[in-house]
């Protein structure tokens, strides 16, 4: 699933664009331990003339999450007297799991500025297959993100495809109360979905109402095509993006006109992986598959 690489955002034609904000949380699942023992003297001078040295020693076993996310347990030990110690343990606790069985460590050297060298170790893992194939979807989130653990993907996935969900349930109540069915036309690249389409409003005109949305990441030549049968259409483009989302569904639904008793094809995206989990409010999703693709492609 692609909720975790950064594209979701569209541009609905003849609408403002807006940007969806999603609370992207990459979690860099990298565990560095810096044990170190520091002892520091310092001199007190009280306001009646008494220096009082106290000397300070830490110990830090750190590890380091670039989410800024931390769990800081702190134990003081303080001994009041001329002399003057503390002991902090800081401990930050990280799952650096990938959902996989392999690990492997890495150890690095890193030179602190106090010139102490510390050992940073980086735990991979993943599956062997019994032909040396390496399966990185064989985890919990069913893929593999550097820097992410298995849980925080799986986190970040339901998040956005709850707020997916709720602007589906939104569109599904429109489209319901408007009397329009929806169909979502879903295929690989090139398979002709496009031509499929335009055949069929040819084949529905006068029969039914058709709108359409079209979903591409660039140009609006889908979009042309079917106005060119006279059929009402949206283009929605959605950039580095590889689907559509109910957001976008949403704002093109409101740029069209819905007549009771119609139909409205949503052609999506080129892709047969990131569009399956994304609900867009349809009665239905339609797999289009051609002939060269291959016989044996996994459904």
């Amino acid at each position: 699933m692609c909720t975790v690489c950064g594209c979701g955002t569209g541009s609905v034609e003849g609408a403002q664009s807006e940007a969806r904000s999603g609370a992207h949380s990459h979690d860099h699942s990298h565990t560095h331990e810096h044990p170190h023992d520091h002892v520091h003297t310092h001199d007190l001078v009280h306001a009646d003339g008494t220096v009082h040295r106290h000397a300070h020693s830490h110990a830090h076993a750190h590890a380091h999450s670039h989410t800024h996310s931390h769990v800081h347990g702190h134990d003081h030990d303080h001994d009041h007297g001329h002399g003057h110690s503390h002991d902090h343990h800081h401990d930050h606790g990280h799952d650096a799991l990938h959902g996989d069985h392999h690990p492997h460590d890495h150890d690095h050297d890193r030179l602190h500025a106090d010139g102490v060298p510390h050992d940073h170790s980086h735990d991979h893992d993943h599956v062997h297959g019994p032909d040396g194939a390496l399966d990185y979807g064989a985890g919990d989130a069913g893929v593999s993100v550097p820097g992410l653990s298995q849980a925080r993907i799986v986190k970040i996935e339901r998040d956005i495809l709850a707020q997916n969900d709720a602007h589906a349930r939104d569109n599904r109540a429109r489209l319901a109360s408007a009397g329009v069915f929806a169909l979502n036309l879903v295929s690989s690249p090139g398979s002709g979905k496009t031509t499929l389409l335009v055949r069929t409003i040819q084949d529905l005109a006068g029969r039914l109402p058709v709108v359409v949305i079209e979903g591409d990441q660039q140009t609006s030549n889908d979009a042309a095509r079917i106005r060119a049968t006279g059929a009402p259409a949206v283009q929605i483009n959605t950039g580095k993006g590889c689907h559509l989302d109910a957001h976008m569904v949403g704002h093109a639904l409101e740029q069209l006109p819905l007549a009771a008793g119609g139909v409205l094809f949503v052609e999506n995206v080129g892709n047969l992986v990131c569009p399956a989990a994304f609900d867009l409010g349809e009665a239905h999703k339609v797999v289009v598959l051609s002939v060269t693709e291959g016989e044996d492609k996994p459904l």
